[in-house]
């Protein structure tokens, strides 16, 4: 039986079908489910996907990561279920204390639309394991409240430890310390990043560049690296 991977669908979310599509992409069952709910229906892997989740009132994430699923999605998380918090579900994930640090408005003070280079720095995770060490790789980039902030022993921490995931390349899109565009906790089961991964699966429809491992579909590996994380628990 296939992996189910569980995709939730917030009020403003607008990546989830992408994200259910990418998860079909690599063999696993997409399963959607409700930020109302308080049931995971079985899934063994949540992914939280892009968008304004509440219209970002408050703090982008931050009316989000208090939806009644958020309650089991922490203590899935804390029980060792792969997440992924894509763009707008990375901001729910700090601001659910699952990450470190937060996501605040781009130093620019505009919205960003990009494809965007990025290194992989710890291929150790969940949605990392298919990577190989320190590949390079392009996927679109879209927020406007995309800086990752964290106090100075936080950083130190983070880059002490391995725990930033994805760090980006060339330029810094939104002015995020140390260049950091995703990180792991350190069991490596959650994983939470700004660009978007679930935009970069197919060939003609993501970032179109000879340098890609795989032109269009770096983003791929993410979901895949799931799909067999789940399969050798299974």
């Amino acid at each position: 039986m296939a992996p189910r991977i569980g995709v939730v669908t917030f009020p403003g979310s607008l990546d989830d079908r992408d994200a259910q599509r990418a998860v079909r992409l690599v063999g696993a069952e997409a399963v959607p489910l409700w930020h109302g709910d308080h049931d995971l229906h079985g899934v063994d892997a949540i992914i939280l996907p892009g968008g304004f989740s509440y219209g970002d009132y408050l703090r982008a994430g931050a009316i989000a990561s208090l939806s009644p699923i958020m309650s089991e999605v922490i203590d899935a998380a804390g029980a060792g279920m792969p997440v992924l918090g894509i763009c707008n579900g990375f901001q729910m994930l700090a601001e659910a204390h699952l990450l470190p640090g937060g996501l605040i408005r781009n130093d620019h003070g505009n919205f960003i639309c990009r494809d965007q280079r990025l290194r992989v720095e710890n291929t150790s995770t969940a949605w990392t394991s298919a990577f190989a060490d320190g590949a390079e790789i392009t996927i679109p980039l879209k927020n406007g409240e995309g800086g990752f902030i964290a106090s100075a022993d936080t950083i130190a921490r983070l880059e002490g430890e391995g725990l930033v995931a994805f760090r980006y390349l060339e330029v810094n899109p939104n002015g995020s310390m140390n260049d950091i565009a995703g990180l792991t906790n350190p069991a490596g089961n959650v994983v939470g990043l700004m660009p978007h991964p679930e935009h970069a699966v197919e060939e003609g429809f993501g970032p179109d560049t000879s340098s890609a491992m795989r032109s269009g579909t770096d983003g791929l590996l993410l979901f895949t690296s799931a799909l067999h994380s789940l399969l050798a628990r299974a």
